[in-house]
């Protein structure tokens, strides 16, 4: 099922990200002293709602502080602040989580959003069947049903379910989603770049999340996954697209890469300190990223692919360079093509929800 060109496309959503880590420092932020308390997290929460953001992604991973846990303690915190909690199957259970979220979103009045996560992880750590780890048709399985049942037992009740990963027998859920308009329940975020994670997102998913790819790269795959869509018989709503990426934002284009090739030299004086730690070569989303480099420092107008070179992974492996004037250009032509969920993150974190809440979110906005 694809979106008619009569049929009025989503409305952009603007998330930023709220460091939830063990170790303070992520990504050269400078705030270390209490920088996960609930006060600082919370401030940052709060900083969002009053500069014009949406809400922020909370990751999730083992070794890292429960998303969940932290993402209902601001809730509690706001009054508007969305929060996207990431989290994994297998570390989950699905009618449990279903139940949890079910009941944030009660508590919250509809603030939930969830993003569902695949990649590889600690799975011994938390007692998943390590299996998973290595099977990677069976891990993008387990995630299928996974979504298919999160999504049954928040709008229907009694559900049975047999599957191969899952089952359920007369689920009923308590309480349920309340659907509003437009949003009959939380909206599943899903990412991966591999075949098997096109096809569940294709099908499954509410919103395919990209890495800062260049723009024909993103075309491409947006291309690919609505074609997807159809063939394979999609059953809900046209699936909507999103990018995770940082925005590197000061007053002028020329400050911008002074203070960017800057802060990229210091990464490479303590990346053998501090190498990210994800999925470096085995996550193809991850991969594509890194192969940008060869293509050159720069791509597109303001693409600046070397910090994946000096230790930058995730949505730090690639960053829009520039004015607010020069990133929100890009960041249009980004929603040209489609993409309506931006994600987007710079550190030192708290001053950038300030900066880039001012300077970059009135440019999208208009």
């Amino acid at each position: 099922m694809t979106q008619s060109p009569t049929t009025p496309g989503p409305e952009q959503t603007r998330l930023w990200y709220i460091p939830n880590q063990s170790e303070p420092g992520h990504r050269g932020d400078d705030q270390v002293a209490d920088h996960n308390t609930l006060d600082t997290l919370t401030g940052h929460a709060r900083a969002l709602e009053e500069h014009g953001w949406d809400g922020a992604l909370l990751g999730t991973g083992w070794g890292r502080p429960d998303t969940f846990t932290v993402a209902s303690a601001l809730a509690a915190r706001t009054t508007t602040f969305q929060p996207l909690i990431a989290v994994r199957p297998g570390y989950w259970s699905p009618a449990n989580f279903a139940s949890a979220a079910a009941t944030l979103d009660h508590l919250t009045g509809g603030r939930v959003r969830v993003n569902i996560v695949s990649g590889q992880d600690h799975l011994d750590a938390y007692g998943d069947n390590a299996a998973y780890a290595s099977d990677q048709a069976a891990r993008y399985g387990r995630t299928k049903e996974f979504l298919q049942l999160v999504r049954r037992l928040w709008t229907e009740e009694g559900v049975t379910f047999r599957g191969e990963h899952y089952s359920v027998t007369d689920s009923t859920l308590t309480p349920r989603i309340q659907a509003r308009e437009g949003r009959p329940h939380p909206k599943l975020y899903f990412g991966g770049a591999s075949p098997a994670a096109e096809r569940v997102a294709a099908t499954e998913a509410d919103v395919q999340l990209f890495w800062g790819e260049p723009l024909a790269g993103v075309a491409e795959r947006i291309e690919r996954l609505r074609a997807l869509s159809d063939e394979l018989g999609r059953e809900h709503p046209p699936l909507e697209f999103g990018l995770r990426i940082t925005t590197f934002v000061r007053d002028t284009t020329e400050e911008a890469w002074a203070d960017a090739e800057a802060k990229v030299a210091r990464l490479a004086e303590t990346s053998a300190q501090r190498q990210w730690t994800g999925n470096r070569r085995t996550a193809v989303g991850q991969q594509r990223l890194f192969d940008l480099a060869e293509r050159g420092e720069v791509l597109d107008d303001n693409l600046y692919t070397t910090p994946g070179k000096v230790g930058g992974g995730g949505a730090g492996t690639t960053w829009l360079v520039g004015s607010a004037e020069d990133v929100a250009k890009s960041l249009r032509k980004y929603a040209d093509l489609g993409i309506t969920h931006f994600v987007l993150s710079d550190t030192p974190y708290l001053p950038e929800i300030e900066r880039q809440g001012e300077q970059l979110l009135p440019l999208l906005r208009g």
